[in-house]
């Protein structure tokens, strides 16, 4: 990863209370491990942007560096890195996520 996807990853990590990279939008995302994230989210009644990585392709692979996580989606929570859709699902079915968005997002 070039120091300039890393500086462009770092800034909409920091931006964005909540950040998804994933395939596709939020309003049509383009796989079902995507979508299944965003369902999450959208039932929980966040504010989250996404990143499309389909998109840019630079994106793409150096988020997975980024993170040290091989798979799209990526969810992050301030700045934080959370996991993917397995993650999300388990942390929603717990309670977690709810906990751990409704603090990020009182901050």
């Amino acid at each position: 990863m070039t120091p300039e996807v890393k500086d462009r990853i770092d800034s909409l990590v920091n931006q964005n209370k909540v950040l998804v990279f994933m395939k596709g939008t939020k309003l049509m995302p383009m796989c079902g491990f995507s979508n299944n994230v965003v369902q999450i989210l959208n039932s929980l009644g966040v504010s989250f942007e996404t990143v499309d990585v389909l998109e840019d392709n630079e994106i793409r692979q150096g988020i997975k560096e980024y993170s040290s996580w091989p798979t799209i989606p990526q969810i992050y929570i301030n700045g934080e890195f959370v996991g993917g859709s397995d993650v999300a699902i388990e942390m929603y079915q717990k309670g977690e996520l709810q906990q751990m968005l409704e603090v990020a997002l009182a901050s």
